[in-house]
């Protein structure tokens, strides 16, 4: 009966501060008023009475359970009552008075964002410094002035599963997080094996779904598949980022899954080692064969986190340990994981395009895997893949881990063919102007194609490749205003007239120095879009899903509605359910754009 008679004394006490407070200013929500039962106070413990007239003696509250303390040398914002009541409320509450009762930790507090409206669910971690490269559409180009187009392939998927990840979090997501190339080249197409060759290309034609007055071409690249048993061995270094940022459940736990699937697949044939490195670097595992499977995945469950990330040296290492172990005729190949957040060594972009420039000269290609949200930093990871030979790609789950690394391995780690380039020549009589959708960062001069020391990417075993132009006819009145040429006149070659473009292609084969040309003409097709492949409608959705995120003002005909049709009317056989998945992620894309808070 006495420690009743305290509780409600105690209860009153803190109402009576709680009505004064009011009285003082600042308005109590009714939820504030609501009664809770008091607990006995347990020896050597504060109450929160005690601690209201702590924070009204001296002006710093103690703390209550759950409770960050501010960073030391850092000053604390003075108190105010609405924190010192919301404070009591906690304290107050059933859940922690029990746990106080039974001489138990308090429960952690829940955490809201509170605006001046309502409160808001945040799915995006508590803090956001990813970093991505800015980028500007590629410009409509007047045909009558430069009528070559060329640029290098690009096989990477990242921004695709990383655009998945953020819109899968409730946020659209930035517009140099969207690559359009990478979005498309995410998913596979149904292109004819090439006959003569590592590498074939079709081309097909098509009204734009956007501007039904404007043509679409596409233009594929398909690479040989090989027979299994003809697969090279592989000699694999993992360089992985064990630093303290690599601490998440997404992070350095999925890559160990992520690694042993790979492991799984492995043969004596191939070899395998591990790096480590955070503060400095380690090597965790030496070369090792690829069937020795119990040993590589006990190395693999070793890796902790924590530290720096000193990347630039345990790039190096990796390097000189693949070198090491260098297998002639082999898949040579460096796996980077990491989360790009690198702060110590070389840090900078330009010092990392240096020194993985001059790695890569050693004839070891890389792949680069990204982890992790929050502090992921895309435009590092997207300089290491392109300047390293390499491919990249974001793992946002074990599903993609097993896209990446067991449904597409061949064409993830195994090269058939390198600096592989394309040049367009539009025919003036044809197409007043064009516009390459995507390949922003892969463009490259004209001269460049003839120029085999020039570097570009690598395509893999069964890889296809997609490109989209959108094509003007002469006379529309969207074409820039240039000057006629005084000094040189436009006159097609001797059967040539029906043509639209030429398509050209150069490749190096593995060992080999010099490149290869193939050219493949493309002649004017006027069939409905209806009439167009699934692919064909498919890429085109994507592209347009792709442009709707990147641009604040798209075409007036783009729109989701218009992406909706194209995309269930070219799912196709869709065996992954990949394509379905996109439709999904349209629809999420299209509510985020409506009721998102801007």
């Amino acid at each position: 009966m006495k420690v009743e008679k305290c509780q409600h004394a105690r209860i009153l006490f803190l109402a009576t501060l709680i009505f004064l407070a009011g009285c003082s200013g600042s308005p109590l929500s009714d939820r504030e008023n609501d009664k809770g039962r008091s607990a006995p106070n347990i020896a050597g413990t504060t109450t929160p009475a005690e601690q209201v007239k702590s924070v009204e003696r001296k002006g710093k509250p103690e703390l209550p359970v759950g409770v960050v303390p501010p960073p030391t040398g850092v000053s604390a914002p003075p108190p105010t009552m609405q924190n010192i009541r919301a404070q009591v409320k906690a304290q107050t509450a059933p859940a922690t008075l029990w746990a106080q009762g039974a001489g138990l930790p308090a429960p952690m507090p829940m955490k809201e964002m509170v605006s001046d409206s309502a409160v808001q669910r945040v799915s995006a971690p508590p803090f956001d410094r990813e970093s991505y490269n800015a980028q500007s559409e590629n410009p409509l180009v007047a045909t009558i002035n430069d009528p070559l187009s060329t640029f290098s392939i690009d096989v990477d998927t990242a921004s695709y599963s990383n655009v998945r990840r953020l819109l899968t979090e409730g946020r659209l997501p930035p517009p140099g997080a969207v690559r359009i190339e990478e979005m498309i080249n995410y998913f596979s197409y149904s292109y004819p094996e090439p006959k003569n060759g590592p590498i074939a290309i079709t081309t097909e034609l098509g009204p734009c779904p956007w501007r039904p007055e404007n043509k679409l071409i596409r233009i594929g690249l398909k690479a040989k598949d090989l027979d299994p048993q003809k697969i090279p061995p592989s000699n694999l270094v993992f360089l992985v980022d064990v630093s303290g940022s690599m601490n998440q459940a997404n992070k350095l736990p999925l890559l160990q899954q992520s690694m042993a699937m790979l492991v799984d697949q492995m043969t004596a044939r191939d070899r395998i080692a591990i790096v480590a490195y955070a503060g400095s670097d380690r090597v965790v595992l030496p070369p090792t064969g690829g069937d020795k499977i119990t040993e590589i995945k006990a190395a693999v469950a070793t890796l902790t986190s924590g530290g720096s990330t000193h990347a630039s040296s345990g790039i190096k290492t990796a390097y000189n340990l693949a070198r090491q172990s260098f297998m002639p005729g082999a898949n040579n190949r460096i796996i980077l994981a990491s989360d790009g957040d690198f702060n110590v060594g070389v840090t900078s972009r330009d010092e990392l395009e240096r020194l993985i420039t001059k790695e890569r000269e050693s004839g070891i290609f890389l792949t680069v895997l990204g982890f992790g949200m929050g502090n992921y930093h895309d435009d590092t990871m997207e300089i290491l893949a392109d300047k390293g030979n390499g491919n990249y790609s974001y793992i946002d789950s074990l599903l993609e881990a097993r896209k990446v690394l067991e449904k597409e391995r061949t064409s993830t780690l195994f090269t058939l063919a390198k600096d592989v380039k394309l040049q367009v020549e539009f025919n003036p009589a044809q197409v007043g102007a064009y516009r390459l959708i995507g390949y922003e960062n892969r463009t490259l001069a004209d001269e460049d194609f003839h120029n085999d020391r020039k570097d570009a990417g690598e395509i893999g075993v069964g890889h296809t490749v997609t490109a989209l132009y959108e094509l003007y006819p002469v006379g529309s009145p969207a074409i820039p205003k240039v000057d006629s040429l005084k000094y040189q006149s436009v006159t097609p070659a001797p059967g040539t007239t029906a043509e639209l473009l030429t398509v050209k292609l150069r490749y190096k084969p593995l060992e080999a120095q010099d490149s290869v040309l193939i050219s493949q003409p493309v002649v004017t097709d006027n069939r409905a879009l209806a009439g167009t492949s699934d692919d064909f409608r498919f890429a085109a959705s994507v592209a347009g899903f792709g442009m709707l995120l990147r641009h604040p003002e798209p075409p007036p005909a783009l729109t989701y509605p218009l992406l909706f049709d194209l995309t269930k009317n070219s799912r196709g056989k869709d065996a992954e359910g990949y394509r379905a998945e996109f439709l999904r992620l349209l629809e999420t894309a299209e509510m985020l754009s409506k009721y998102s808070k801007k």
